[in-house]
């Protein structure tokens, strides 16, 4: 792994969690992150999950979706306790995450954010997300993901 660790693979490795690091090439010119990473690393865009912000009355929440589906903003918002959700500013899920968009891990995040992961995650023994850079995922058991970030598991994806 070049360079030093990501805020998200320090907190597995304090928690002493089960996870299994996947670098691939990053395209500087790529804004498509999901789909690069699903491309690049053969994973089926279904067990590959991206991070997104998102607000919901007001309040950033996390709502981490499959690569293949669309966030559901109002099955967020009602799965958060909320009635309104809109997608985050990108600069407010940079700051606030501390990582950058297309790089954004629901680890290790800077302000711990309520956090929602789509059901269809439990199908899967293992899925992947961002560990914390554009360029690198983490593959991990679901239940753990859940455990670290104290998300709940809600159908929030559409699509």
């Amino acid at each position: 792994m070049a360079g030093a660790p990501t805020p998200a693979i320090a907190v597995l490795t304090r928690a002493k969690v089960a996870h299994t690091l996947q670098p691939y090439h990053h395209d500087p010119a790529t804004t498509a992150f999901g789909d690069e990473v699903v491309q690049a690393l053969g994973w089926p865009a279904d067990r590959v999950f991206k991070t997104l912000v998102a607000t919901v009355d007001g309040k950033l929440t996390v709502g981490i979706v499959p690569v293949a589906a669309q966030l559901d903003l109002k099955a967020l918002a009602a799965a958060a306790g909320g009635k309104k959700a809109g997608m985050a500013k990108v600069a407010d899920a940079e700051r606030s995450s501390g990582y950058v968009a297309g790089g954004i891990s629901p680890l290790g995040q800077r302000k711990p954010l309520p956090t929602v992961i789509d059901e269809t995650a439990t199908l899967f023994d293992t899925i992947m997300v961002s560990a914390g850079r554009r360029g690198l995922q983490v593959e991990l058991a679901p239940d753990q993901l859940a455990r670290l970030t104290r998300a709940i598991f809600a159908p929030i994806a559409s699509g």
